[in-house]
């Protein structure tokens, strides 16, 4: 089996930043494409960036320009860095990850989800 296991997500005031983390642990021969997915209340989930294992990032036009996203493959974690945040940045933020398992079977992954919120 495979856990992504979420961190960083809180509080912070509106221009703040916040770092989150993502580990992915178990059964993993290598991992696709990882990301970061979020969803505030009321609204649908929707994509806030992803980095391939090879190849070119892709982010979300509402934040382009304030996060970053980044991997360090050798811990199979996935990072995105959030700076100049918007109170509209509030929501639930999911890390997802297209894992190839040991066993050579790919599957889809979600973490458990971490609130960030940002207000004043």
């Amino acid at each position: 089996q495979v856990q992504l296991v979420e961190s960083g997500g809180g509080l912070v005031q509106p221009g703040g930043s916040l770092r989150l983390s993502c580990a992915a642990s178990g059964s993993i021969f290598s991992i696709d494409v990882m990301g970061w997915y979020r969803q505030a209340p009321g609204k649908q989930r929707e994509l806030v960036a992803r980095i391939p294992n090879v190849g070119s990032t892709n982010y979300a036009d509402s934040v382009k320009g304030r996060f970053t996203i980044s991997r360090d493959n050798a811990k199979n974690t996935v990072y995105l860095q959030m700076n100049r945040l918007k109170v509209e940045d509030t929501a639930v933020y999911y890390c997802n990850a297209a894992v190839v398992r040991s066993d050579y079977r790919a599957s889809d992954y979600w973490g458990q989800g971490t609130q960030v919120t940002v207000s004043s």
